[in-house]
């Protein structure tokens, strides 16, 4: 998670270039793919400046590139195939401390499917399909806890999802929760599925789940975990 959020910063931070942003907007904003020659005239720009430019937020994963003749012949003497640009499929979005809305926007359409199918109750399943995600996130870190290390363990993969840990009184403190404003609207809803998506973490780790606990205070994520 920390390698794809500075691959996000980098991302905006080509399009800090007001040249730069000009052109993804006329890019983003074109129903076809456009040639460097149709960039360039749009945004006013020799054509040099417009292809370092445009090539620059392709590197970044901003657009994407193909090429097609566009006179529509082919064959010996059709020329060579122009170079078009057009918007990556790729979606950049950063929020500092980070916020993982997208998770939780996937946990609840989850959980709420799962109650239209079996009948269940909504806050049953939200608890479980946060603690399944959490046994995911575990498992994808490819680490189990030793006794030795286990602390750093759990303060690393937290870190990494940004919770931003910190130690202390004995407890792995979360200094940033990824839920924020949802949790301030709908606290019981959304720190019990905080909860269980952390004790899924921890049963995955091989950590006693238990170790987690709903201990709100103010400027810290609801949850703490005992060291």
């Amino acid at each position: 998670m920390a390698e794809e959020l500075e691959q996000q910063v980098v991302a905006v931070g080509a399009l800090a270039e007001p040249v730069r942003w000009a052109l993804y907007r006329y890019v983003a904003g074109s129903a076809e793919p456009v040639s460097r020659e149709q960039a360039s005239a749009a945004v006013d720009l020799p054509l040099h400046t417009a292809k370092f430019h445009l090539d620059r937020l392709v590197a970044e994963g901003l657009l994407d590139v193909e090429y097609r003749r566009l006179t529509g012949r082919t064959g010996p003497g059709a020329g060579r195939p122009s170079k078009l640009y057009r918007r990556a499929d790729r979606q950049v979005s950063i929020t500092l401390p980070e916020r993982r809305y997208d998770l939780a926007g996937d946990l609840l359409a989850a959980a709420i499917d799962r109650s239209q199918r079996d009948g269940t109750p909504v806050g049953e399943n939200v608890r479980a399909v946060a603690r399944a995600a959490g046994l995911r996130i575990a498992a994808g870190s490819g680490e189990a806890s030793d006794a030795g290390d286990e602390v750093a363990l759990i303060s690393g993969l937290l870190a990494a999802h940004g919770y931003e840990p910190r130690l202390a009184d004995h407890d792995v403190c979360l200094a940033n929760c990824p839920f924020d404003r949802l949790a301030a609207e709908h606290t019981d809803l959304v720190c019990g599925m905080n909860l269980a998506l952390l004790e899924g973490v921890l049963e995955g780790l091989d950590v006693e789940p238990s170790r987690a606990r709903l201990d709100p205070e103010p400027g810290l994520c609801c949850v703490k975990i005992a060291t």
